[in-house]
């Protein structure tokens, strides 16, 4: 008989702020926790040479050139391998810096994810941080959690070049609704902010509605960083505001106070719309959840709302109405 192959699988949850995004970015405080509704896989077994198996955004074959263009528009040019890569490359520079010597054994890899692309779910960090967290498990090494979200923030920016903050990594590591403080001071002191695990059974009902098939990321930019770097008064006076609009948040919800929770919802992102340019199909997301009733902002950077709701009555009533916007709606689970 042949020898067992051990297989190792990670899950990991898409990810949504719930509030203080995008103040991650300016030593701001931010809620954000793990979407179950949707998650990346890793599978890594042994082998005896190291190969990454294509995945569901690593298309080789396609049924006329406008479908790959389309690809090439949502996936880029490299998919999920140049993930997976960066991945291996992090887990590795991590290794040696730390002197760890791996045992000599080869893997295989491959993903999965059900997780809607460009609207904000932080995708692309599920399956690295899934990618990390399997090569500590085949490996056995233990990577401190705090360290282990910088690792998969550096996949992205030091290897991808890819702009990103430390709130969805820090959420999917920890695979649990946290409250993190990224203050400046604690920041320089240690690498990492001040992250805080949270009850989800806390937080009242909330709904997660999605722009579907979209062939382009729903976002708009501007020169909010730029700004902020260069000391504008209105745009660090406005990240300060989202930061302790977190804050208020996040007291609220240890106060069992739901309105006051609620509240905060809605000015997050009014906040940020006051310094951002939101893009017209984003806003108009927004404006419809209102009109029903329920709260509403973005748990990313566009493409997708979040916000509460008050009954099974309502949430039916945001899924007849957002079908008519191409938009999906689920009832956010985060246990």
């Amino acid at each position: 008989m042949g020898e067992t192959r051990v297989m190792i699988r990670i899950n990991t949850s898409a990810r949504c702020g719930i509030l203080g995004n995008p103040s991650d970015g300016f030593f701001g405080k931010t809620i954000a926790v793990p979407a179950r509704n949707f998650h990346a896989q890793i599978i890594l077994f042994e082998c005896n040479r190291i190969e990454i198996l294509p995945g569901p955004s690593d298309h080789v074959a396609f049924n006329s050139l406008d479908d790959l263009i389309a690809d090439l528009k949502i996936n880029g040019y490299y998919g999920g391998f140049r993930l997976i890569k960066a991945a291996i490359k992090q887990f590795h520079d991590y290794v040696k810096l730390n002197g760890i010597n791996l045992e000599d054994k080869q893997f295989t890899i491959r993903y999965t994810s059900n997780i809607p692309r460009q609207v904000g779910l932080a995708g692309s960090s599920a399956i690295i941080t899934s990618t990390i967290k399997a090569l500590a498990n085949f490996y056995g090494i233990t990577i401190e959690k705090p360290v282990m979200a910088n690792y998969v923030l550096w996949s992205e920016t030091k290897e991808l070049g890819i702009s990103a903050g430390l709130q969805d990594r820090v959420v999917q590591v920890y695979d649990e609704p946290i409250f993190m403080d990224f203050d400046e001071d604690y920041m320089k002191e240690h690498g990492y902010g001040k992250y805080g695990t949270m009850d989800p059974n806390a937080f009242p009902p909330m709904y997660l509605a999605y722009k579907i098939n979209l062939t382009h990321k729903a976002t708009a930019h501007n020169d909010v960083r730029k700004q902020w770097l260069n000391g504008d008064e209105k745009v660090r006076r406005v990240m300060q505001e989202i930061a302790a609009n977190a804050q208020k948040g996040y007291d609220a919800l240890l106060k069992d106070d739901q309105e006051g929770f609620k509240a905060c919802i809605d000015k997050n992102f009014d906040l940020r719309a006051s310094i951002y340019s939101i893009a017209v199909e984003n806003l108009e997301m927004i404006k419809l959840a209102r009109s029903i009733g329920a709260t509403a902002k973005f748990p990313g950077s566009g493409g997708a709302i979040i916000g509460t709701f008050s009954d099974d009555q309502m949430l039916e009533t945001l899924k007849r109405e957002f079908s008519k916007l191409n938009c999906d709606v689920v009832r956010l689970t985060l246990i």
